[in-house]
C-alpha cells in the first residue's frame, strides 16, 4: 500500500461512477482550491468562478490521478496550472499594481478625517484583509502562486515544488525571491508589523471608501464564509504571519453542486458514468 492508498481508492470509486465518493473528493478539495483561487485573484467573485473552473479540471482528470501526492496536493496542483494560465487578468494586474505603488499607497489617506459610522472594527479588518490580498498581486503569478503555497498553506517544500511543477532548489530559489518582495512592501509602512510604522487600518477606512475598495454596507471578507475563525493578530514576526491570520474562507458550496451536478447528468464522461 502507497502512502496515498487511501486517496487512490476514493478516487477509483469516484471513476468508477460511485456518487458519494466524488461528492468526498469535492468536498476535500473545495475550500483548498477556493482559498488558492482567492489569494491570486483577490477578489471573492472572481474566485468563485475561478473555482468552478478548477473543480471541472479536477472532475475530468480525476482518472490520470495516480497517487503521486496527496489528493489535495493533486488539487493543488491543477488550480495552481489553471491560475498561473489564465487569459484574463485581475483588476490588481491591469493596474500594474507593483511594490513601489503599493508602498506609496499605504502612506495615502492616512491624513484624512477618522472613520466615525458604526462598525469601525469591522471595517478595520476589512481594510486588513483587503489591503493584504492586494499585497500578494504585487507579485507576479508564478511568485504569487509560490508564495501562497510556500508561506501561507504551508505545503512541505517538495510538495509544492511538485505541485507547481519545479523543481526543488528552483522552488527555494523562487520562494526567497518571493519572500523579499513582500517584506519590501510592507518595511516601514505597516503598523501590525511595525509600532513605528505610520500605516494603520482603522486611519485607512474612509480612503479606502472613498476609492470604493471596500463596501462599509457589504464587507466582502471580514464577513465572508468561513470554516474556521480567523487566528488572533498579535505578535506577529512577519509577513507571512500577517498573512495566515486571515480566516479559513469557505467555498461557495453552491459551485460545487453545480459542477457534481452535470457530472451527474453525465456531461463527462468517464465520471458517474454507471
Amino acid at each position: 500500500m502507497t502512502d496515498h492508498q487511501p486517496d487512490l481508492d476514493l478516487v477509483a470509486r469516484a471513476v468508477a461512477g460511485e456518487q458519494t465518493a466524488l461528492e468526498d473528493v469535492m468536498r476535500r478539495v473545495q475550500d483548498p482550491v477556493y482559498r488558492l483561487a482567492l489569494r491570486m485573484t483577490a477578489r471573492p467573485a472572481d474566485a468563485e468562478d475561478t473555482t468552478q473552473e478548477i473543480l471541472i479540471r479536477i472532475l475530468t482528470r480525476l482518472a490520470s490521478y495516480r497517487g503521486e501526492a496527496a489528493l489535495t496536493t493533486w488539487a493543488y496542483r491543477v488550480a495552481a496550472n489553471h491560475l498561473i494560465n489564465l487569459a484574463r487578468r485581475t483588476p490588481h494586474e491591469e493596474n500594474g499594481i507593483t511594490v513601489d505603488s503599493y508602498r506609496q499607497d499605504l502612506l495615502d489617506g492616512l491624513a484624512a478625517p477618522e472613520y466615525q459610522g458604526p462598525d469601525t472594527e469591522l471595517l478595520a479588518e476589512e481594510v486588513r484583509l483587503i489591503c493584504t490580498q492586494a499585497l500578494l498581486q504585487c507579485l507576479d503569478r508564478d511568485a504569487r502562486a509560490v508564495y501562497v503555497l510556500g508561506d501561507i498553506v504551508r505545503l512541505p517544500g517538495e510538495e509544492a515544488a511538485w505541485a507547481l511543477g519545479l523543481q526543488p532548489a528552483a522552488y527555494r530559489k523562487r520562494l526567497e525571491r518571493a519572500r523579499r518582495q513582500v517584506r519590501d512592501a510592507l518595511r516601514g509602512r505597516c503598523g501590525l508589523l511595525d509600532a513605528t510604522a505610520p500605516c494603520r487600518c482603522a486611519r485607512r477606512i474612509n480612503h479606502a471608501v472613498g476609492k470604493g475598495r471596500i463596501d462599509p454596507e457589504r464587507p466582502a471578507l471580514a464577513t465572508h464564509a468561513v470554516t474556521e475563525a480567523a487566528a488572533q493578530v498579535h505578535e506577529l514576526h512577519d509577513v507571512g504571519d500577517l498573512l495566515r491570520t486571515h480566516p479559513a474562507y469557505a467555498a461557495p458550496r453552491s459551485r460545487t453542486e453545480a459542477v457534481l451536478a452535470l457530472a451527474k447528468a453525465g456531461r463527462y464522461r468517464g465520471v458517474l458514468d454507471a
